[in-house]
């Protein structure tokens, strides 16, 4: 069970805090146990009773980090089954499955896949290669995947052929995905030595545990579990339950993160493989294995995932600037809307549907939305205007006609007072009505 303050408090020196000069306080006990802060902030907890503590006050749900450098990836880390109680911690993590007779056609695909949304790069995240029993055609596999600049997974159950790819990644620190109840003593001894996050599958749920306690006797706590792929119901009711353990039940045992391989649950059905991917970035796939990836899938999957790992609390907002939309240059009409992510995306995909070239100006508003903002003064003539001025729009744009939304046309009269020279337009009040009214504008 989780330390609560009392405990934490219990154990922390009953001497004056040498940054205060106070007693030491219940205040701080509780911040450890609500995980606000970290127990080594105390200057003068003994050895001993950091890690204790440390231990003790660890999210109930392992965190690891996989790959090097650049492609370096958070697992696990979660302290709630639902967002809304809190946050997602670490975001699930997409792959696509290759072998040795599909590599060539997969890898082009899988490059595609790279565009940048709020900020955030979208990609394939990383590669599953799965060995069908060629050891050599499975080390040329891993080599050409090895090149396409991702994490992989190296999903193969023969001793051999494991170390052997080992041998030529594991300084890019990919997972291996392979122990089971029959050969995890062999399977844990290569993976600790190469130092990477060993996978952990079974028969049924009752055999991944004892597994797992067995390699966690051995002295490995860096593991994720794969979920199993009998079927989707058991894949799924596997995925919940071992969540549920971890962090309801306190179970430690069951605290790591999860492997969902749809390739082998659902085969090559795009549509169906994205509708499971959707359902296990909710609950509760660390990292999720498809088949195949488009763009017409990863576009809604990866937006799904961002509006589902990030701070509920704090909304997605996009960056302040001029964003040109349908080939606009310094002569095109201009547009002014706020910084919140989902006014962008429905007002840019409206004059997209135009097809009229506009200089969308994406104003700091604080990350909220048209009626919100100018509700919080947030959206205002005032703030309008020192943005045009602190970001140089007029240097960027030769065209004095501004249009702004038809729901803040109060603005109009004072924009017009800060904006000298610019003629502002009132548009409609909803986004869809706006291609009819850039159409319908004559400039």
């Amino acid at each position: 069970m989780a330390l609560k303050g009392l405990d934490i408090f219990k154990l922390l020196p009953k001497t004056n805090c040498k940054k205060c000069g106070n007693p030491t306080c219940m205040a701080f006990a509780m911040k450890v146990a609500q995980g606000s802060i970290a127990i080594d902030k105390c200057p003068d907890i003994s050895a001993e009773a950091l890690a204790q503590l440390s231990d003790a006050s660890a999210p109930p749900m392992k965190a690891l980090t996989i790959g090097d450098g650049g492609k370096q990836y958070k697992l696990g880390g979660e302290t709630v089954l639902f967002r809304h109680d809190k946050t997602f911690v670490s975001k699930s993590l997409y792959a696509v499955a290759v072998c040795q007779d599909c590599i060539d056609e997969k890898l082009p695909k899988i490059k595609e896949i790279d565009y940048d949304r709020i900020g955030e790069r979208m990609i394939v995240d990383l590669i599953n290669v799965e060995f069908t029993g060629d050891k050599a055609k499975f080390l040329d596999t891993v080599k050409k995947a090895q090149g396409a600049g991702r994490t992989l997974i190296l999903e193969v159950k023969d001793a051999d052929a494991a170390k052997a790819a080992l041998d030529i990644v594991k300084a890019e620190k990919p997972v291996l995905n392979g122990a089971d109840e029959t050969n995890w003593e062999i399977f844990n001894k290569i993976a600790v030595e190469a130092g990477v996050v060993l996978g952990v599958g079974g028969k049924d749920l009752d055999t991944i545990y004892e597994t797992v306690q067995k390699l966690e006797g051995a002295g490995n706590k860096n593991l994720i579990i794969d979920v199993g792929s009998v079927s989707i119901k058991d894949a799924f009711a596997n995925a919940v339950q071992i969540r549920r353990a971890a962090l309801k039940d306190q179970d430690r045992s069951f605290g790591y993160p999860s492997i969902v391989n749809l390739h082998k649950l659902v085969g090559n059905d795009e549509n169906l493989e994205t509708a499971l991917a959707s359902v296990f970035t909710l609950k509760y796939g660390s990292i999720i294995i498809l088949s195949n990836m488009s763009y017409a899938t990863a576009l809604p999957l990866y937006g799904l995932r961002q509006n589902i790992y990030t701070d509920p609390q704090k909304p997605m907002k996009m960056e302040p600037k001029i964003y040109p939309i349908n080939g606009a240059d310094a002569e095109s009409i201009c547009a002014v809307t706020v910084d919140f992510a989902l006014t962008y995306f429905v007002i840019n995909g409206e004059m997209e549907r135009s097809g009229i070239p506009v200089n969308l100006i994406v104003s700091d508003a604080g990350g909220y939305s048209v009626l919100t903002s100018w509700a919080a003064g947030k959206f205002s003539a005032g703030t309008i205007s020192k943005f045009f001025k602190e970001a140089n729009i007029e240097g960027q744009v030769k065209s004095r006609n501004l249009l702004i939304p038809g729901k803040v046309a109060v603005l109009k009269g004072e924009l017009e007072e800060s904006l000298p020279g610019w003629k502002i337009l009132v548009g409609p009040n909803e986004a869809v009505g706006v291609v009819k009214w850039l159409k319908d504008f004559k400039g």
